[in-house]
């Protein structure tokens, strides 16, 4: 019976979703794969991309976790594509390969004084907190007043994390280092800016709500911005998750806040820290001092153009704040002798099937699923059926598969052993994480993250242990 040896880079929802779905699909041939993953634990943006305060949505992991312990698919961890092996090496011990490395870089934002001291990617935020371990531990947050640029999930995410007290954190997974930076922040006030109204926002309910529930944090939501054109409120009546944003807005225009504080009937306590949502805001300029410093923000007021768009209004705004962040999506990084499409961060394809960048013909044993192929866009359902779409040309395309040389699975681990490569298998990830339990069960918590990369590593192959 044929054999299909297939390499999967990137042990993330959509590599390991990959994995399971060939393993599973209806074939004439056997499969063996092998789960190359940069850093030393599996599940890429689930581990480093969701704010620690999201156990919903980190029990992703439960279902992944349950794929690689069925123990038919074999975990290599820290092993950097490019560099540790490269497409070279592949070709010489595998029939196909699937990238499968997401996106993680953030989007530009061109607008003057973007590059300031203290203005920021989402992206490099989320994975200092994360624990991500290729990151600096520190991070600045000397900052009293903040505008979060974004009207996503990751917008809120951010600020969340910027506004919520750092000991709220502490029944999460946060790491020691996220903890003491946040405790020490200056935060009193955060600014989210949206181009459209509060019925074109991207966030989902579920985070919504939370941002609301924060404690001793005032929402701050503003009534100039609820004056609704024809498709906001058309938008509301016949999109269930619309009106369920629409309602959580509105039952905030009732509580008391800055605007309001003066007019409640009994005297109201005011929070310690206040999270403002700003709609209609097409961002012009990051305002900066002669150091080169953030200490503004300016954007132009847009209206509602009556399809579900803006227009702008030419009335130009202007906010003090000390950072500035941008949540305006993720971009995806090119690959080592992989076309790469670098207007839009993917890898160019027809339906996970890679094409050469100018004639579109297909290169062949080469795929490629999750936001490389796609781009930084949909959940986890979308990960699932873009995996299917992928796994149905490799089965399909069984002709045009490479021709290894060397296709043995012994090959690899001697490969990497040759070149000094100090890799993680999935015994060492279930070492790693059994001991990042054990350091938060005495304090109570559900784990105390492990950041630097040499320790992940050491824990992992049991390296003094």
């Amino acid at each position: 019976m044929t054999k299909l040896r297939l390499a999967i880079v990137g042990a993330g929802p959509a590599g390991i979703y990959a994995a399971d779905i060939i393993l599973k699909a209806e074939r004439k041939f056997d499969v063996s794969i092998d789960l190359f993953e940069q850093l030393p634990a599996p599940y890429g943006l689930v581990r480093y991309g969701v704010a620690p305060d999201h156990p919903r949505i980190k029990g992703i992991i439960t279902a992944l976790r349950e794929v690689l312990d069925r123990g038919d698919i074999r975990l290599f961890g820290n092993v950097r594509f490019g560099e540790d092996v490269t497409l070279d090496d592949l070709k010489h011990h595998y029939n196909a390969v699937i990238f499968a490395t997401g996106a993680v870089r953030d989007a530009d934002l061109s607008i003057p004084g973007i590059d300031a001291i203290g203005s920021y990617g989402a992206a490099d935020f989320v994975s200092w907190f994360d624990g991500h371990p290729d990151v600096p531990r520190e991070w600045p947050l000397d900052a009293a007043s903040v505008a979060v640029i974004g009207n996503g999930n990751v917008a809120l995410d951010v600020a969340r994390m910027l506004a919520k007290h750092a000991e709220d954190l502490l029944p999460t997974e946060i790491p020691d280092n996220v903890h003491a930076g946040l405790a020490a922040s200056h935060v009193t006030d955060v600014h989210v800016f949206g181009r459209r109204g509060p019925a074109q926002v991207k966030f989902t309910p579920l985070e919504l709500r939370e941002v609301g529930e924060l404690h001793d944090v005032d929402m701050v939501v503003y009534s100039e911005d609820f004056d609704y054109d024809e498709a906001s409120k058309d938008a509301i009546a016949s999109n269930k998750q619309v009106m369920v944003i629409d309602r959580v807005l509105q039952s905030w225009r009732k509580r008391p806040s800055v605007d309001n504080y003066a007019s409640a009937a009994e005297p109201v306590e005011r929070a310690s820290r206040r999270l403002h949502l700003h709609f209609y805001a097409k961002p012009l300029e990051v305002l900066a001092d002669d150091d080169g410093r953030v200490t503004g923000f300016r954007w132009e007021r847009t209206r509602p153009d009556g399809e579900g768009g803006v227009v702008g209004t030419g009335e130009i705004r202007e906010l003090p704040v000390q950072a500035i962040y941008r949540a305006v999506g993720y971009f995806g990084s090119p690959i080592s002798g992989v076309p790469f499409d670098e207007r839009h961060g993917v890898i160019p394809n027809h339906e996970g099937q890679v094409l050469h960048p100018f004639s579109n013909e297909r290169v062949s044993g080469i795929y490629a699923t999750g936001w490389i192929k796609r781009g930084p866009v949909g959940l986890i359902g979308h990960t699932k059926s873009d995996a299917m779409e992928t796994v149905r040309h490799i089965i399909n395309d069984q002709g045009s598969w490479w021709r290894p040389e060397h296709p043995e699975e012994a090959a690899i681990p001697a490969l990497l052993a040759e070149r000094g490569v100090e890799w993680t298998d999935l015994k060492g990830w279930h070492r790693l994480d059994e001991h990042e339990i054990s350091l938060g069960a005495p304090r109570g918590r559900a784990r105390i993250k492990v950041v630097p990369r040499d320790e992940m590593v050491g824990v992992s192959r049991q390296v003094g242990g």
